[in-house]
């Protein structure tokens, strides 16, 4: 059993579990926390061993005893950041809390979550949270059980699969095998079990001399770590296997050797499965008895689908607008003019103000469908194929641009003082 001195414990200990909802956004899971009494969301992460705040999220004002400095690293290329820890700290959700719990601060944000999710992310929990419990999460109903191990009985179940976890610097990992191409042999991996990675599949290129990159790739950026931006290459995979689930052609990056400088000091690390993978399951998560159990839901056999416009675009704040109120109404009446019908129809048509989400592009790969037809940094969204965009969800912005090869995007963006519109079409490349 793993180390029971500290970690969630249920408050009323008749109820043998616990039901959280949560929301999934680009396939990352966040979840409300109350610490020391204040409501913050977090990323459920299974690939950080530290309970992480960010600074810009102002969740740093909960009162607690700082204790020292820390340097925290992780995936990316910048240096490690630093970082403070607050002791004593009470963690509580819904029927669980766990108290004497330190909490690193981040002191420079440089990568702000809040921006690249579209709601407020104040930090991200992995170990704290489930080195005591069992965990169920349900992707199709956005639900997760917490169960109170000792009195856990695991259900008889044909179509489930149950594998070891093996917790090494208080992070899961699982075995698994890929085959690169049509005519590779299967290559054995051990992979990072990684719920905070939206992606399906990462690879350390050269973990293993066998594990190189396909002919066929593009250069994408990846994502955000703790030690700054994820570049890598993009590509398929002929195949992954775990244990008896078989998944053809799923989409995999290679991250170059500095972004995973830090993951590759686990010798045995050749990568992460992350949420494009674990998404197509109900999920039991086990840390105290060392299993991971799948049992496949409706998403399995869905494609792998990737952003093929070449922008990131994130949440910028919000914009006054206005529009037509609900109230605007038909005024009945008559007309001075003999020539014109008896009675005419007014419309009065009053307007209201609200603030709605703005959107932005943040960044545009070189030599991709949007950088050739002239998107920048910084350019405004307004309108996506006509249709404003103050509407929209970020997540929903992101996959119109993963829906079908080929495509035309047509896109309004304010630069400056200026409106323009610029047409591309997506482009399949793996």
């Amino acid at each position: 059993m793993i180390g029971q001195q500290r970690g969630f414990h249920f408050i009323n200990k008749e109820k043998n579990y616990v039901d959280l909802d949560f929301q999934l956004i680009n396939n990352i899971i966040v979840i409300p926390i109350e610490i020391n009494k204040k409501k913050l969301n977090f990323i459920l992460d299974t690939g950080v061993n530290k309970t992480i705040v960010f600074s810009s999220s102002k969740a740093d004002t909960i009162s607690s005893d700082i204790d020292q400095k820390f340097k925290l690293s992780g995936l990316g290329k910048g240096l490690p950041i630093e970082a403070i820890v607050l002791k004593n700290n009470i963690f509580k959700i819904k029927n669980l809390i766990s108290r004497n719990n330190n909490v690193f601060v981040v002191l420079k944000d440089n990568f702000d979550f809040s921006s690249k999710m579209g709601i407020t992310i104040h930090g991200v929990i992995g170990f704290d949270l489930l080195k005591n419990l069992i965990l169920r999460i349900n992707f199709k109903s956005k639900k997760i059980r917490f169960y109170k191990p000792a009195t856990f009985k695991y259900k008889e179940c044909k179509k489930c699969e149950t594998f070891a976890l093996t917790i090494f610097q208080k992070k899961p990992y699982i075995a698994a095998s890929i085959v690169l191409n049509q005519n590779s042999k299967k290559i054995p991996v051990n992979m990072l079990l990684d719920s905070g990675g939206s992606d399906a599949i990462w690879l350390f290129e050269h973990s293993r001399k066998d594990i190189t990159t396909p002919e066929v790739y593009f250069t994408d950026f990846l994502g955000v770590g703790l030690s700054g931006t994820i570049y890598g290459k993009r590509s398929r995979l002929f195949s992954l296997t775990i244990g008896r689930f078989l998944f053809k052609n799923p989409t995999v990056s290679f991250l170059d050797s500095i972004s995973s400088k830090k993951a590759r000091q686990y010798n045995e690390r050749n990568g992460s499965i992350g949420n494009d993978i674990l998404k197509r399951f109900k999920v039991w998560i086990d840390y105290p008895n060392k299993k991971l159990t799948l049992q496949k839901n409706g998403s399995f056999t869905t494609g792998f689908n990737y952003n093929m416009s070449g922008i990131e675009v994130v949440y910028d704040g919000k914009i006054l607008v206005k529009e037509a109120s609900r109230n605007s109404a038909e005024s009945f009446g008559n007309t001075p003019d003999p020539n014109s019908a008896r009675n005419s129809v007014s419309i009065i048509t009053n307007y209201v103000y609200k603030f709605k989400p703005s959107f932005k592009i943040n960044e545009v790969l070189k030599g991709s469908p949007a950088d050739i037809a002239g998107v920048l940094k910084d350019d405004i969204i307004m309108k996506i194929n006509g249709k404003t965009v103050y509407n929209y969800k970020l997540e929903d912005i992101i996959a119109s641009f993963q829906e079908e090869d080929q495509k035309i995007i047509r896109l309004t963006v304010l630069r400056g003082v200026n409106i323009l519109t610029i047409n591309f079409k997506l482009k399949k490349i793996i």
